[in-house]
């Protein structure tokens, strides 16, 4: 079957987890029917009980774009990125599976790439990548990029993940390659993106990169600070320990 055929017959189902995003999501919904025009996919939005309009938003999008098309599944309260993407994935009707944030510095325009290195492959997952030639970060300042730089070679040289960045989470699944990762990991919040594709990478699935420039957000705030840093080294030692 050529890659065409194929890329008709795949439904993608694209989690969007979000939390005070009011200002984002109706830019990134719009830039991802733009990119995507000819694929079949969906849009899941799981908002953690944002008190800043941001459900509303979302309504307003489904009278735009469809109920099939997006989907509201909310949840009362934060309750964090791993269980996120679980939640999502329950009403996930796609047999791919892409993870990405809501505060544009995960450009949709890497979509078509994603879909394209994965039917040119056949890979399990594809990740995109600020660390090879192609692929960077805009709007951080030195401490941050160094900060970043430095957890991630930290983490390849204790673990040997085999993918060069091990902390980003712009990223497709194969549907049930994902149900099976998830299934197997422990942590939460950001360090649950690191341990995912540790765990793949331990189970053998086959792996593709794409570079991408990661963006820092446009509206809102940055929800990483040093208690974040505290859990990600927390969990390179557990993954150190157990995998």
């Amino acid at each position: 079957m050529d890659g065409q055929h194929q890329k008709q017959k795949n439904k993608y189902s694209i989690i969007v987890p979000t939390y005070n995003e009011r200002l984002n999501i109706g830019l990134i919904v719009y830039l991802i029917f733009k990119h995507l025009r000819e694929a079949d996919f969906e849009i899941i939005i799981v908002d953690d009980g944002s008190p800043d309009g941001t459900q509303d938003v979302v309504k307003q999008l489904q009278q735009v774009y469809g109920e099939d098309r997006i989907l509201l599944r909310a949840r009362p309260r934060k309750l964090g990125l791993g269980t996120a993407y679980i939640h999502g994935m329950k009403h996930a009707s796609g047999n791919f599976v892409v993870i990405m944030d809501a505060d544009l510095s995960h450009h949709p325009k890497y979509l078509p790439a994603f879909i394209s290195k994965q039917l040119k492959t056949g890979a399990d997952i594809v990740t995109g990548t600020r660390y090879v030639k192609g692929g960077g970060v805009h709007g951080w300042n030195l401490m941050r990029k160094l900060t970043s730089r430095g957890a991630n070679v930290l983490a390849q040289t204790l673990l040997w993940p085999a993918v060069s960045d091990l902390t980003g989470s712009f990223r497709l699944y194969r549907k049930s390659v994902l149900e099976d990762i998830i299934s197997c990991c422990v942590s939460k919040g950001y360090v649950f993106q690191m341990e995912m594709i540790v765990r793949a990478s331990r189970k053998g699935y086959h792996i593709e990169e794409v570079p991408i420039t990661f963006v820092d957000r446009v509206y809102g705030s940055s929800k990483l600070g040093g208690s974040e840093i505290v859990e990600y080294l927390k969990g390179l030692a557990y993954l150190l320990v157990t995998t």
